[in-house]
């Protein structure tokens, strides 16, 4: 009898394992049709069959904005503004009020954080610029024991990590010092959203949400309160510490006014778009893609060489993508309710949209 469930349960895996190494081949065989496929092909082949798909593309072109609203199959559905999870382009927000301060004399972007924060005085410390570029040596997030219990009840990684929590990693975590190598970090924006709220003397939240509607006018734009007209938002606890890389929600009428701001390089913007350091972590297979990361600004990933500025942003079950060519003042907006890992993300198929554009006549 044991013999017999034995090799019933060996077959069992073998079926199993067959079919993740069938599915994994045929993953890979899409994606290395994607470098010639068009933004059309690529778009069509991300909705086929997708009855769950709201995804959101504005177009900026010759100083006008518009936008289309897609379902299952490509099927355009009405339009209304729907509230989208931007993810990491809340960075890009942070980035933006530490501009914001240096030009207030409230920051310099070559001071350490020990300046800014209450840090032992043993160790060395990154400094602002290192955090906007990601190149302060901190890994993308460390794993806390709330981390652990995020995971198992299925809600938001970061939920209820606090800036205690922060401090804390920060006083005991060595590194150099010096700039390191590029590697994307949520603990460093989540760092940049500390000193931010010292030097202030108010919560994060409150500071982003006043910045976002009442310095640019962005009204249907804040940090996330776990609602909107769509599903599956993140819930977030007031006070977290990884709020500032990324809680913001939004819709595509303020998301179009805020590429047209990037184009125009209003305000604090021109800052955040000049070159701070060269990426030398570069993805080969993205690259591949299209999708080129050869210098970054405060926050933002310069496209050097198709002159490109960009950023990203993804949580559970929402992408974003926000890209521009300043050069024809051209620029895109993708939102999707579609997970980052649900076949085509949306940065790849965005800079197949973006290449037409500028291309086109």
């Amino acid at each position: 009898m044991k013999k017999k469930v034995l090799k019933v349960l060996s077959g069992i895996i073998l079926i199993v394992i067959v079919g993740l190494i069938g599915f994994v081949v045929y993953i890979n065989i899409q994606m290395n049709k994607l470098p010639g496929m068009t933004f059309e092909e690529s778009f069509a082949y991300t909705l086929k069959d997708n009855k769950n798909a709201v995804v959101t593309i504005g177009i900026y072109k010759n100083g006008e904005s518009s936008y289309e609203v897609y379902g299952k199959d490509g099927q355009k559905l009405e339009k209304e503004p729907h509230v989208y999870e931007i993810g990491s382009l809340t960075k890009t927000m942070t980035a933006a009020l530490i501009a914001r301060a240096v030009n207030e004399g409230r920051i310099s972007l070559e001071a350490r954080i020990d300046e800014y924060l209450s840090l032992p005085h043993d160790k060395a410390y990154p400094t602002i610029h290192q955090l906007l570029t990601h190149t302060s040596g901190y890994k993308g997030y460390y794993c806390k024991l709330p981390m652990i219990g995020n995971f198992f009840m299925g809600r938001n990684s970061f939920y209820g990590i606090k800036d205690s929590m922060i401090l804390y990693k920060l006083s005991s975590k060595n590194v150099s010092g010096k700039k390191e190598r590029f590697e994307y970090s949520n603990f460093g924006y989540a760092v940049l959203g500390l000193v931010l709220e010292n030097i202030y003397g108010k919560e994060y939240t409150e500071l982003l949400n006043n910045y976002l509607k009442k310095d640019l006018g962005l009204v249907g734009t804040q940090v996330s309160e776990g609602k909107g007209d769509l599903k599956n938002y993140w819930d977030w606890q007031a006070g977290d510490a990884y709020i500032s890389a990324g809680a913001v929600i939004s819709n595509i009428d303020d998301m179009l006014s805020y590429l047209k701001m990037q184009i125009d390089e209003a305000g604090e913007f021109a800052e955040c778009h000049k070159a701070l350091e060269k990426i030398d972590k570069v993805n080969g297979q993205h690259q591949k893609m299209g999708i080129r990361t050869d210098e970054i600004g405060m926050a933002w990933i310069l496209d050097t060489y198709n002159g490109f500025i960009w950023h990203n942003g993804g949580t559970g079950n929402f992408e974003a993508y926000l890209a521009f060519h300043p050069n024809s003042k051209t620029g895109i907006v993708i939102l999707s309710n579609l997970k980052p890992s649900e076949r085509i993300p949306a940065s790849l198929y965005g800079i197949k949209l973006l290449q037409e554009l500028v291309n086109s006549k």
